[in-house]
């Protein structure tokens, strides 16, 4: 620190700034040699966005030296790396802030840092520098207002003090700095000149694959601000970028602009009891003063959807449906799998590679993975689009192998156990906000898996009260709740993979399935498929089934040949799930005269079907038929695969 004038200088951090703006100058990138960042603020007045994305490997390219600064002391040099971005622009573009608010900053959002770090992985060490860890959220805030800049009026002489720095607390001027005053006066907080930013709390929790044995998950509050609010969701596995802070357990996080009375009651006291209360007071709070926790403060957020070079900023004010971009060579290669011969067959072959056979239920989950068209009435009534599946089968029929694997090939999956999961813990429940007491939504397995899929493993194990819970959440895709002062109607759509054990252990075959299975009409009705797995001794069948679990024991990875891998699958998927197939008349005809013929087969005497043919069956027939593509052989497809799936 050098001191001019009687004001210090970070003659460190100058440097910083100065090195920074000739990297936004005369960074170049691509094959057109192009300067990156000039094309940068082209985008930024595009998107009418306050934000500049700094990609980081730019930065370590440009100077060693430069990124190691911001690496090491990020939280120290950040206003100055925005004072170098509103240099930029200003320089290139000075109608952009002018036009607008000469006061306006320009935010900065770094990204694509070579190292990303688990939630478990931080530590005080990384207070202060530029960190980027991954998790699940779990909890979002409400977007509130933050004072970032207060400007106050003196109440006892009218002088203004401009500029005074808030941090997670309301904070006053300790003194009024005009000459014929200089005291410890009342203030008053001039709203209209101050500057207030948008806020939000989000709580995110480890991955379950990142949990060591024996531990339960960790979890952090991330603070988000500016433009980056709103942008992630509960469920969704996220990339936050920022730095770690140290912040006293006993502020109240949650609202930044309430008063602290100790301090306003402090001020006003005089002589020489002053101060004495505001130590007595922490005194009483005996270790309690020493107790501090991490928080993050995140400047990008950047979802984690499966896939490469993710754009960071689509998520923002984008529509539900997941309008997807993919790059020239992504095409490029569905359009190659989709030239394959037996594409279907094969694409079929390479779900739950290490499961042997099963080709039915693989169909099944290929087709759920995919899903049908969402629709909407012109009375605003949303038709399910989602394929909800269910296998009930013997024990060690590979049912949870199926559950598991589909759990991990979605971005937004949940797995869970049907016995230890209660009604609240599928859908949601209504909580206290610890440091507001206000109450609030936690989401359950099914909100979390909202676009997704959530595995139900052990369903026939819940309790009648909790299945009853998510009819609702499986038929017109959402969850209601009215409790604690709060109604609200949620978002559900998720398509259900579930699995059940029989009534008796093993799978009676002399019965028809709604006697082997204890799961109420009204849940099986829901399950567009349902399939039995049974165990039946053949020696041929065991054969193939045992030397493929030993040649997989035996090669791991060399023992699976799927035509296509697991990364070609999900693209594919994610790719499939853009499409909107349309139903042609030949379909149509083929989807009403298969309907009725089932109707007329679930009224004759005798009939073994698992359960009654109602309309339900027929919207089954036209998601499936979706899934596919809706030509009439494949509408032939969806008609057989629901035949063999409810004549058991």
């Amino acid at each position: 620190m050098e001191a001019y004038g009687g004001i210090l200088v970070d003659e460190k951090a100058v440097r910083v700034e100065n090195a920074f703006l000739e990297f936004l100058k005369s960074f170049r990138s691509g094959n057109r040699n192009e300067l990156h960042y000039e094309a940068e603020i082209e985008v930024m007045r595009a998107n009418e966005s306050n934000t500049m994305f700094i990609d980081f490997e730019h930065v370590i390219t440009f100077s060693d030296l430069l990124q190691k600064a911001i690496s090491d002391e990020y939280l120290r040099f950040e206003p100055y790396l925005k004072n170098a971005c509103k240099r930029f622009v200003t320089e290139l573009k000075p109608t952009f802030i002018s036009d607008d608010n000469p006061n306006k900053d320009i935010n900065i959002a770094f990204y694509n840092l070579p190292i990303v770090k688990r939630l478990r992985e931080l530590a005080t060490s990384e207070i202060g520098r530029l960190v980027s860890v991954t998790g699940v959220v779990t909890r979002t805030s409400e977007v509130r207002p933050e004072l970032i800049q207060g400007t106050f009026k003196c109440l006892e002489c009218g002088g203004v003090i401009k500029n005074v720095e808030q941090e997670f607390k309301y904070t006053e001027p300790t003194i009024c700095p005009i000459p014929t005053c200089n005291k410890r006066a009342r203030w008053l907080l001039m709203r209209q000149e101050s500057k207030f930013a948008d806020w939000q709390r989000v709580r995110m929790q480890e991955t379950s694959k990142e949990i060591p044995a024996g531990s339960l998950p960790r979890s952090l509050d991330v603070i988000l601000r500016h433009e980056i609010v709103e942008q992630a969701r509960a469920g969704d596995t996220v990339i936050f970028t920022g730095t770690v802070i140290v912040i006293p357990d006993l502020l109240a996080l949650a609202s930044p602009g309430e008063r602290s009375e100790c301090r306003r009651e402090g001020s006003q006291r005089k002589g020489p009891a002053a101060g004495n209360e505001g130590v007595r007071g922490l005194r009483a709070l005996g270790v309690r003063d020493l107790s501090y926790r991490l928080a993050f403060i995140a400047n990008s957020v950047q979802i984690c959807d499966g896939r490469r070079d993710a754009d960071i900023r689509n998520r923002k004010k984008e529509s539900d449906d997941d309008d997807m971009q993919f790059t020239t060579q992504e095409l490029d290669e569905i359009q190659r799998m989709r030239n394959i011969p037996d594409f279907f067959k094969k694409l079929v072959n390479s779900v739950a590679p290490t499961v042997f056979g099963h080709q039915d239920i693989k169909r099944a989950i290929l087709l759920m993975l995919m899903g049908g068209v969402h629709k909407l009435t012109h009375e605003g009534i949303n038709l399910r689009g989602d394929i909800n599946v269910c296998i009930v089968g013997d024990p060690s029929c590979a049912k949870s192998q199926f559950l598991k694997y589909t759990s991990g090939i979605v971005p937004r999956s949940v797995y869970t156990s049907g016995k230890s999961s209660s009604a609240a813990g599928l859908t949601a429940t209504v909580a206290k906000e610890p440091e507001t007491g206000e109450f609030c939504i936690e989401a359950g397995a099914l909100m979390l898996a909202d676009n997704g899929i959530c595995c139900i493993d052990e369903f026939d194990k819940m309790e009648i009260r909790d299945q009853v819970a998510i009819h609702e959440a499986m038929e017109q895709q959402t969850i209601s709740i009215t409790k604690a002062g709060i109604q609200a109607t949620l978002n559900a759509r998720t398509s259900i993979l579930a699995a059940a054990n029989p009534a008796g252990g093993r799978y009676d075959k002399s019965k028809p399935l709604k006697y082997n299975v204890a799961l109420p009409p009204a849940i099986l009705s829901r399950f567009d498929l349902v399939y039995v797995m049974i165990d039946d001794p053949d020696d041929q069948t065991d054969y193939h089934i045992a030397h493929h679990i030993v040649r997989v024991h035996q090669k791991r990875e060399e023992a699976l040949t799927p035509t296509f891998t697991t990364a070609q699958l999900k693209r594919y998927i994610a790719y499939a799930k853009t499409l909107k197939p349309k139903l042609t008349a030949e379909a149509k005809k083929i989807l009403v005269d298969s309907y009725v013929a089932l109707r007329r087969g679930d009224t004759n005497p005798g009939s073994r079907v698992a359960y009654r043919m109602t309309v339900r069956q027929l919207e089954a027939l036209i998601r499936l038929s979706e899934a596919i593509q809706v030509q009439p052989q494949h509408v032939n497809l969806a008609v057989k695969l629901l035949k063999t799936s409810i004549i058991r």
